[in-house]
């Protein structure tokens, strides 16, 4: 939506002239209308796309550094310590003589 009306005036200057045989013809962009494409792109990528890879890229490291006597948080908010890592889960005791199994995607950090 914001990339129409980003070009609407592109769009109503080039059908003003094309019968004229002026500059921007009756499809093209013009060098205006290229310039707003990259530069929304630009924006997209600096501002969405590239923070987006950089948390799911720490988040990955986070997961895959986990061990034994951890102390973590999970994303329901129960605190514990790692008792047991296996593939896909690890067994988490939240109390004495109480230990639950979590999805190593529902621990969303570590705890000093």
């Amino acid at each position: 939506m914001v990339f129409f009306l980003l070009l609407l005036p592109e769009v109503a200057h080039a059908g003003g002239t094309a019968g004229t045989g002026g500059e921007g013809g009756a499809g093209g962009f013009g060098s205006g209308g290229l310039f707003m494409l990259i530069a929304v792109f630009a924006i997209f990528y600096f501002l969405i796309i590239r923070p987006e890879s950089k948390r799911r890229k720490e988040r990955q490291e986070l997961i895959g550094s986990l061990q034994r006597h951890d102390k973590v948080v999970t994303l329901g908010g129960l605190y514990g310590e790692i008792q047991d890592v296996h593939e896909d889960r690890v067994v988490m005791k939240i109390a004495e003589n109480v230990k639950v199994e979590v999805a190593k995607a529902a621990i969303s950090g570590k705890r000093e």
